[in-house]
């Protein structure tokens, strides 16, 4: 190699190793003290981006537990609320049980009607204040909520509650009244069977079921057939009426009629006005008849599909307020039937031989909806037991429905506490797939720091000699 002053090639050479090896001590050293291997785009282009996308995503599965865990305790709060709803209930039910009682008067009735009415204010005040933070969950504006369960929009999981409050839970109900006459119905909520009985077989879609009723049947029949259907309606054959005015001169025969026959009769003409021992009779038949010497009998019976009246008689005694006709088999008394259910009832149909009743009213040509008998309404006071008989179906309707909404908040806690646990388990894989992109590898990395610092040092100590190379020049100038 030649011998130059002006041009120190060795010079230059250590002069680019060094500063080559002190770029990369660089490198190790900010590795080292950041901990990240990725501290610059320059560093690993495209990991940077990797890494940063997986940060985004582990950032939103730490949030998405979060917003679960919020999920879990509103729902625990919702349902805490609705268990004291539920205690609520059932004092209630207590009280209605005991005012139903004979031994009660109507003083006795009236004073358990004051717990009842207390109860129903409070029920109402328990929905009114339960709220999370500052949102009303049991009055009805909570509605349908979305919480966010993942690091991607529109990964939610939806959560519904609704009014709790005594005005807004009780029994769905479509009522008819026995009714000796057929008349058009005004309200599609009012049931009537016209003759006691629909002419034709029929088709009717009650709550997503499909119930046939045969031609010819009665209140009873038609009852067990939506009872069957096991759609959560429960239907009922009622008659509550009253039979007043029987005296010797009475001959008619009265049949308790089921199914097109007469299960039970009473021929009046042998009890010579004795209403007394009739009423007895029917009891061990099996029907609740209460003889009073004011009013006659009060009639109820269920499971049957009405009253008629054979044969002709000439006395003039009343049932239901209604005197029976001279002429013979002139009377008949459709049952009422009930359809009750701790859910909305719809019905719909598209048949000619109208099913509840006659003309443009009737449901089974028009349609109908059922109407709340609310937990508010419940009066448990008055002479009879009617009240706290009917306040029993409407609070285990309400109980129903809040046991409905609770196990759905019960199945939406489970639903959260797996979510979290699936959304920890991904968040501890992606942030380890981020840290072996983005994160020192302290092993290898001290060993190119010494690797890097002995280079330096060797580097820095050849610069040094290679500095002195053209002094050698001196000796050949003789110097």
């Amino acid at each position: 190699m030649a011998l130059s002053v002006n041009t120190n090639v060795a010079s230059l050479n250590g002069q680019r190793n060094l500063s080559k090896s002190s770029m990369a001590l660089e490198t190790s050293m900010q590795r080292l003290s950041s901990g990240l291997r990725i501290n610059s785009a320059k560093d690993d282009a495209a990991g940077l981006q990797i890494a940063n996308r997986l940060t985004s995503q582990i950032n939103g599965l730490n949030v998405a537990q979060r917003n679960a865990n919020d999920g879990i305790s509103m729902a625990q709060t919702a349902e805490g609320a609705m268990q004291e709803s539920a205690n609520i209930l059932q004092r209630m039910r207590d009280l209605s049980l005991q005012a139903a009682n004979g031994s009660n008067s109507s003083d006795d009735r009236a004073a358990l009607q004051k717990e009842v009415s207390a109860l129903q204010q409070e029920l109402t005040r328990i929905a009114e204040t339960t709220k999370f933070g500052g949102t009303s969950l049991l009055d009805g504006t909570f509605g349908t909520k979305q919480f966010q369960v993942g690091a991607n929009a529109n990964e939610t999981i939806n959560v519904s509650l609704g009014n709790m409050a005594a005005d807004a839970i009780g029994a769905h109900e479509i009522k008819g009244p026995a009714t000796s006459t057929v008349s058009s119905l005004g309200d599609v909520q009012t049931v009537s069977l016209a003759n006691n009985h629909n002419t034709t077989a029929d088709t009717l879609n009650i709550n997503g079921s499909s119930i046939t009723v045969a031609g010819g049947s009665g209140a009873a029949t038609i009852a067990d057939s939506i009872n069957a259907a096991g759609n959560g309606v429960t239907a009922e054959a009622k008659i509550d009426t009253t039979i007043a005015g029987i005296t010797s001169a009475s001959t008619g025969v009265i049949e308790i009629k089921k199914g097109g026959t007469a299960v039970d009769t009473y021929d009046l003409s042998t009890y010579g006005g004795d209403m007394e021992r009739l009423a007895k009779d029917m009891q061990q038949d099996g029907y609740n008849a209460v003889y009073d010497a004011t009013t006659g009998i009060s009639f109820e019976a269920e499971d049957i599909d009405g009253i008629d009246v054979t044969g002709t008689d000439t006395s003039g005694f009343t049932i239901g307020g209604t005197a029976i006709s001279t002429a013979a088999n002139a009377f008949s008394m459709s049952a009422e039937l009930n359809l009750s259910s701790a859910d909305k009832i719809g019905i719909s149909g598209n048949t000619a031989d109208e099913l509840f009743g006659t003309g443009t009213a009737a449901i089974a040509s028009t349609g109908g909806t059922s109407a709340l008998t609310s937990v508010e309404s419940i009066d448990i006071s008055g002479a009879t037991s009617d009240g706290a008989q009917d306040a029993i179906k409407s609070i285990d309707a309400a109980l129903a429905q809040i046991d409905e909404q609770r196990a759905d908040l019960g199945a939406v806690q489970n639903r959260f506490g797996h979510t979290i646990s699936n959304l920890a388990n991904v968040a501890e894989n992606v942030s380890a797939s981020r840290s072996r992109i983005q994160d020192t590898d302290y092993a290898l990395e001290t060993a190119q720091l010494t690797r890097n610092q002995i280079m330096q040092q060797a580097g820095t100590s050849i610069l040094s000699q290679a500095n002195q190379l053209p002094q050698a020049a001196i000796s050949l100038l003789g110097g």
